[in-house]
């Protein structure tokens, strides 16, 4: 699978998601990921499912080293004195001895971005974590967290679909050299029915998902992390690799973006998007 290189970290284009999967449906989603082909796996504390993710690896029978797995810190954990011991239990819920990529789940107001990027930056010279980023920062948090880290950022995981605009982060990150991490890539299905993009669809025949997946790989620098769980959806998924959108219809698609759609506003600690 081809990747996006950012600060020495060669990251898997399409990826999985496993929110908010637990117990078996998480396990088996990874254990069929694996075994279908993707060589990415996105969990987080905060999911309460990094121990079947482990499990999952394991029972893939996948060497680690053809898998990239990417983990988060609790905002509320991301401290000084609480961040190297929280990914340390990470490490042994996963079943590994370092991670690919740790990040900042959330910016926490309570906690100085300094404080948090020195310390996730020690953890990478621990060597519990061979990359670090972060996730839902804007772009004067970005500045903050690469200005204060020691170690170079590779990430910033954000929300990002076709309904969407993210000109501004997309900027910011590419002034730091870093790659566009994409959550809620096909808008939590509703690009299905979008008459623009059915229309693209039908004539590669493809599904909506699966021509947004492409949109969003086939620009520079973006990485999507899908969720899904059944080894059907799995599949249709991973299979973007053998067609190529049109410079018009990758420029219908993006126009969508008018629209403005911003899915995620719940968590207490969320920012003031940009």
């Amino acid at each position: 699978m081809q990747t996006v290189d950012a600060h020495g970290a060669k990251i898997p284009v399409l990826g999985f998601g496993t929110w908010p999967m637990r117990d078996d449906e998480c396990r088996n989603a990874v254990v069929a990921g694996l075994k279908l082909g993707y060589g990415h796996v996105d969990t987080a504390q905060g999911y309460s499912n990094e121990e079947e993710v482990g499990e999952g690896i394991r029972e893939s029978g996948v060497p680690r080293e053809d898998i990239f797995i990417t983990t988060k810190v609790r905002p509320e954990w991301q401290s000084a004195d609480r961040l190297g011991a929280s990914l340390e239990e990470s490490l042994r819920k996963l079943g590994v001895d370092v991670v690919d990529l740790t990040l900042i789940h959330w910016p926490n107001p309570a906690i100085p971005v300094a404080e948090a990027m020195k310390a996730l930056s020690e953890a990478k010279r621990r060597g519990l974590t061979r990359h670090i980023g972060v996730s839902n920062f804007t772009v004067a948090l970005l500045d903050q967290a690469v200005a204060a880290a020691s170690e170079p950022l590779v990430t910033d995981q954000i929300e990002y679909h076709p309904f969407l605009d993210q000109t501004k982060m997309f900027a910011a990150m590419r002034r730091h050299g870093m790659a566009i991490t994409a959550y809620c890539p096909v808008a939590r299905g509703e690009v299905i029915g979008e008459p623009m993009i059915e229309a693209i669809a039908k004539a590669h025949g493809k599904t909506a998902g699966q021509v947004t997946l492409r949109w969003l790989i086939q620009q520079p620098d973006v990485i999507a992390i899908p969720k899904a769980s059944r080894p059907e959806r799995l599949k249709e998924n991973l299979d973007v690799f053998d067609f190529t959108l049109s410079d018009a219809e990758m420029t219908a698609i993006s126009a969508l973006k008018s629209r403005g759609l911003r899915l995620v506003h719940e968590p207490a600690w969320v920012p003031a998007w940009d």
